[in-house]
Protein backbone atom coordinates (compact mmCIF):
# COMPACT_ATOMS: atom_id res chain seq x y z
CA UNK A 1 0.00 0.00 0.00
CA UNK A 2 2.64 2.26 0.48
CA UNK A 3 4.27 1.81 -2.68
CA UNK A 4 0.67 2.16 -4.40
CA UNK A 5 0.15 5.34 -2.47
CA UNK A 6 3.66 6.65 -3.72
CA UNK A 7 3.11 5.56 -7.33
CA UNK A 8 -0.26 7.72 -6.49
CA UNK A 9 1.75 10.57 -5.27
CA UNK A 10 4.14 10.14 -8.08
CA UNK A 11 1.25 10.04 -10.84
CA UNK A 12 -0.27 13.23 -9.51
CA UNK A 13 2.94 14.86 -9.09
CA UNK A 14 3.84 13.80 -13.21
CA UNK A 15 0.05 15.78 -14.02
CA UNK A 16 1.24 18.42 -11.71
CA UNK A 17 4.89 19.00 -13.06
CA UNK A 18 3.49 18.81 -16.96
CA UNK A 19 1.21 22.08 -16.28
CA UNK A 20 4.21 23.61 -14.35
CA UNK A 21 6.05 23.00 -17.23
CA UNK A 22 3.40 24.19 -19.44
CA UNK A 23 2.91 27.00 -17.38
CA UNK A 24 6.64 27.97 -16.87
CA UNK A 25 6.85 27.63 -21.27
CA UNK A 26 3.79 29.85 -21.42
CA UNK A 27 5.36 32.46 -19.03
CA UNK A 28 9.02 31.63 -20.59
CA UNK A 29 8.33 33.15 -23.58
CA UNK A 30 6.43 36.04 -22.46
CA UNK A 31 9.70 36.64 -20.58
CA UNK A 32 11.95 35.82 -23.44
CA UNK A 33 10.36 38.04 -25.95
CA UNK A 34 9.90 41.00 -23.19
CA UNK A 35 14.10 40.23 -22.98
CA UNK A 36 15.26 39.43 -26.25
CA UNK A 37 13.86 42.96 -27.82
CA UNK A 38 14.73 44.83 -24.22
CA UNK A 39 18.34 42.25 -24.39
CA UNK A 40 19.28 42.29 -28.41
CA UNK A 41 17.29 45.61 -30.05
CA UNK A 42 16.82 48.21 -27.22
CA UNK A 43 20.49 47.73 -25.97
CA UNK A 44 22.14 48.90 -29.24
CA UNK A 45 18.96 51.32 -29.74
CA UNK A 46 19.17 52.53 -26.29
CA UNK A 47 22.93 53.13 -26.41
CA UNK A 48 23.06 54.38 -30.24
CA UNK A 49 19.58 56.60 -29.89
CA UNK A 50 20.27 58.16 -26.62
CA UNK A 51 24.05 59.02 -27.71
CA UNK A 52 22.89 60.81 -30.47
CA UNK A 53 20.25 62.42 -28.95
CA UNK A 54 22.66 64.06 -26.37
CA UNK A 55 25.13 64.33 -28.77
CA UNK A 56 22.20 67.04 -31.02
CA UNK A 57 21.29 68.03 -27.70
CA UNK A 58 25.68 68.95 -26.39
CA UNK A 59 26.48 69.77 -30.03
CA UNK A 60 24.19 73.36 -29.80
CA UNK A 61 25.20 73.43 -25.73
CA UNK A 62 28.89 73.26 -27.04
CA UNK A 63 28.80 75.50 -29.53
CA UNK A 64 27.20 78.18 -27.63
CA UNK A 65 29.17 77.87 -24.70
CA UNK A 66 32.43 78.68 -26.17
CA UNK A 67 30.91 81.55 -27.51
CA UNK A 68 30.71 83.29 -24.09
CA UNK A 69 33.76 81.78 -23.01
CA UNK A 70 35.35 84.01 -26.02
CA UNK A 71 33.56 86.87 -24.66
CA UNK A 72 34.59 86.35 -20.85
CA UNK A 73 38.52 85.65 -22.56
CA UNK A 74 41.62 88.11 -22.97
CA UNK A 75 40.78 91.02 -25.30
CA UNK A 76 41.86 91.09 -28.75
CA UNK A 77 45.17 93.18 -29.32
CA UNK A 78 44.51 95.05 -32.19
CA UNK A 79 47.03 95.05 -35.13
CA UNK A 80 49.85 97.17 -35.11
CA UNK A 81 49.82 99.56 -37.73
CA UNK A 82 53.31 101.21 -38.82
CA UNK A 83 53.11 104.98 -38.22
CA UNK A 84 53.67 105.77 -42.00
CA UNK A 85 50.15 104.04 -42.51
CA UNK A 86 47.77 105.57 -38.94
CA UNK A 87 45.40 107.83 -39.76
CA UNK A 88 46.47 111.51 -40.09
CA UNK A 89 44.86 113.91 -37.91
CA UNK A 90 44.24 117.37 -40.14
CA UNK A 91 46.99 119.78 -39.04
CA UNK A 92 47.17 123.19 -40.97
CA UNK A 93 50.85 122.94 -42.32
CA UNK A 94 52.86 125.92 -41.01
CA UNK A 95 54.06 128.51 -43.04
CA UNK A 96 57.76 128.54 -43.45
CA UNK A 97 60.01 131.78 -43.76
CA UNK A 98 62.58 132.41 -46.89
CA UNK A 99 64.94 133.26 -44.35
CA UNK A 100 65.73 132.21 -40.90
CA UNK A 101 66.38 135.12 -38.47
CA UNK A 102 69.73 135.10 -36.90
CA UNK A 103 70.35 134.50 -33.05
CA UNK A 104 70.80 137.60 -31.06
CA UNK A 105 72.10 137.08 -27.34
CA UNK A 106 69.69 139.30 -24.71
CA UNK A 107 71.93 141.33 -22.44
CA UNK A 108 72.05 140.19 -18.85
CA UNK A 109 69.54 142.24 -16.86
CA UNK A 110 72.12 144.24 -14.25
CA UNK A 111 69.43 143.60 -11.19
CA UNK A 112 70.41 140.04 -9.06
CA UNK A 113 68.45 137.03 -10.40
CA UNK A 114 65.47 136.41 -8.54
CA UNK A 115 63.97 138.07 -5.73
CA UNK A 116 66.20 138.06 -2.93
CA UNK A 117 64.80 137.61 0.74
CA UNK A 118 65.62 140.60 3.54
CA UNK A 119 65.45 140.20 7.01
CA UNK A 120 66.66 142.66 9.72
CA UNK A 121 67.64 141.41 13.21
CA UNK A 122 69.51 141.18 15.78
CA UNK A 123 73.57 140.03 16.27
CA UNK A 124 73.06 136.97 19.37
CA UNK A 125 76.63 135.86 18.51
CA UNK A 126 79.52 136.58 16.89
CA UNK A 127 82.20 133.84 17.99
CA UNK A 128 82.69 132.04 15.06
CA UNK A 129 84.77 133.56 12.21
CA UNK A 130 84.01 135.45 9.75
CA UNK A 131 79.73 134.11 11.06
CA UNK A 132 77.59 135.78 13.08
CA UNK A 133 74.19 134.33 14.70
CA UNK A 134 71.01 136.44 13.93
CA UNK A 135 67.82 136.44 15.31
CA UNK A 136 64.57 137.85 13.81
CA UNK A 137 61.30 138.12 15.54
CA UNK A 138 58.24 138.03 13.74
CA UNK A 139 55.03 139.58 15.11
CA UNK A 140 52.13 138.16 13.45
CA UNK A 141 48.35 138.05 14.58
CA UNK A 142 46.66 134.68 14.21
CA UNK A 143 44.23 134.08 11.13
CA UNK A 144 41.48 132.76 13.26
CA UNK A 145 42.16 133.61 16.65
CA UNK A 146 43.63 137.53 16.24
CA UNK A 147 45.92 136.47 18.55
CA UNK A 148 49.49 138.14 18.35
CA UNK A 149 51.91 135.46 18.56
CA UNK A 150 55.75 136.39 18.85
CA UNK A 151 58.59 134.45 17.50
CA UNK A 152 61.71 134.22 16.49
CA UNK A 153 64.13 132.43 14.28
CA UNK A 154 68.18 132.38 14.17
CA UNK A 155 70.27 132.59 11.37
CA UNK A 156 73.85 132.05 10.37
CA UNK A 157 75.17 134.90 8.20
CA UNK A 158 77.84 135.27 6.33
CA UNK A 159 80.30 138.74 7.30
CA UNK A 160 83.27 139.13 5.79
CA UNK A 161 84.73 141.76 7.61
CA UNK A 162 83.82 140.62 11.16
CA UNK A 163 82.32 144.22 11.14
CA UNK A 164 79.21 143.07 13.44
CA UNK A 165 79.00 142.91 17.05
CA UNK A 166 77.05 141.51 19.70
CA UNK A 167 73.46 143.34 20.15
CA UNK A 168 73.91 145.29 16.60
CA UNK A 169 71.07 145.59 14.71
CA UNK A 170 71.91 144.44 11.05
CA UNK A 171 70.35 143.46 7.65
CA UNK A 172 70.91 140.11 5.89
CA UNK A 173 70.23 139.21 2.52
CA UNK A 174 69.37 135.40 1.37
CA UNK A 175 72.27 134.10 -0.63
CA UNK A 176 73.87 130.91 -2.18
CA UNK A 177 74.56 128.39 0.13
CA UNK A 178 78.03 128.93 1.74
CA UNK A 179 78.08 126.41 4.25
CA UNK A 180 75.85 123.46 6.11
CA UNK A 181 74.04 126.21 7.84
CA UNK A 182 74.85 129.38 6.17
CA UNK A 183 72.16 130.72 3.56
CA UNK A 184 72.34 134.48 4.51
CA UNK A 185 74.97 137.39 3.79
CA UNK A 186 75.27 140.68 6.31
CA UNK A 187 74.77 143.69 3.88
CA UNK A 188 74.62 146.45 6.31
CA UNK A 189 74.97 147.30 9.92
CA UNK A 190 71.53 149.63 10.50
CA UNK A 191 72.56 150.11 14.48
CA UNK A 192 75.61 149.90 16.51
CA UNK A 193 74.92 148.20 19.63
CA UNK A 194 74.89 150.68 23.16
Amino acid sequence: MAEEEKNDETTEETPEQPVDEAAAEQAAPEAQAVEEPVAEVPAEATEEAPATETEDAEAPAAEAAPQPAAVSGPKKKRKIVPRSERHKHSKPARVKPAERKPIVRTPKPEAERGRRQERRGVVVSNAMDKTIVVKVDTIKAHQRYKKVVRRSAKFHAHDEQNSANVGDVVRIVETRPLSKTKHWKLVEVVEAAR
